[in-house]
């Protein structure tokens, strides 16, 4: 038998693919929690460990016991916080989708949602039918989409007015898009517990403010009291706005984010998406 240590050459491209395989791996990864709130744990992950380090290297024994401890238990706190992203990959690699790249939204499709989004806004605050719709954008929002019922269908504003027409099944709750599809309607979103929020605003607005606290998402709210058209992103709130300043809002957040995924995306073999 033969091993690969007798081959200089062969354990060199050996190394050299072990390398590329840890590499591709570890890229995929990323890929698997990129727009996931997991983003944000690894990045507190990345702070302890540098810690860590630096309290070794300085010789700070009781920061590094505490550092240690942490690290080691750390592994099960993991898995625990991490369930969602792990289970989410597990499909994706059962369905085939690991090695699937990602769709970027053309110009034309995000200008036809916002058209859709604001003809049905539009429609709605004048009759003053209550709405809330929440955009996907980097932050992933499965967690809420399975809380409602998935629809998958083409974003229109037709049939945007009918999710919420009141007494249907299921005008109560969020509507969640993502790119030019109404991924699900009846949606719970979390409710945000900031206490200097107006008394007078209403679950709906405190839902758009709650899940623009927590991802990047960007919300619509249509108040069944006031007819008034709100807006939530990043945790700021912009009231009353009209169609014209609606429409400002989306395209300078969409149509700028859409263009600069475009031309800095990569594809794995060196070929820009086009």
């Amino acid at each position: 038998m033969f091993s690969l240590e007798e081959f200089g050459w062969l354990n060199y491209v050996g190394q050299v693919v072990d390398i590329l395989v840890v590499t591709f791996v570890v890229y995929k990864a990323i890929m698997i929690i990129r727009g996931t709130r997991a983003v944000q744990l690894v990045k507190g992950i990345t702070v302890i460990l540098a810690i860590w380090f630096l309290s070794r290297f300085l010789g700070l024994r009781t920061l590094e016991f505490l550092m240690n401890q942490t690290i080691t238990y750390g592994l099960l706190a993991i898995i625990i916080i991490f369930q969602p992203e792990l289970r989410r990959g597990l499909e994706q690699l059962g369905r085939g989708r690991l090695f699937s790249s990602r769709t970027v939204p053309q110009d034309d499709h995000v200008k036809n949602s916002i058209d859709a989004i604001i003809k049905a806004s539009s429609y709605m605050a004048k009759r003053r039918i209550g709405a809330l719709m929440s955009l996907e954008r980097e932050t992933g929002m499965s967690d809420y989409v399975e809380t409602g019922i998935q629809m998958n269908a083409n974003l229109t504003s037709e049939l945007l007015i009918n999710t919420f027409i009141p007494n249907t099944p299921l005008h109560d709750g969020a509507v969640i898009l993502k790119n030019n599809t109404i991924l699900a309607a009846a949606c719970y979103l979390p409710l945000s517990e900031n206490p200097f929020i107006s008394k007078e605003l209403g679950t709906r607005h405190r839902a758009a403010l709650g899940v623009s606290e927590v991802t990047d998402s960007l919300t619509i709210v249509v108040s069944e009291e006031t007819g008034g058209i709100s807006l939530t992103k990043n945790g700021e709130l912009h009231r009353d706005l009209d169609e014209e300043r609606l429409r400002s809002l989306l395209e300078r957040e969409l149509l700028v984010e859409s263009k600069s995924t475009t031309t800095s995306r990569w594809h794995w073999g060196g070929k820009k998406n086009g």
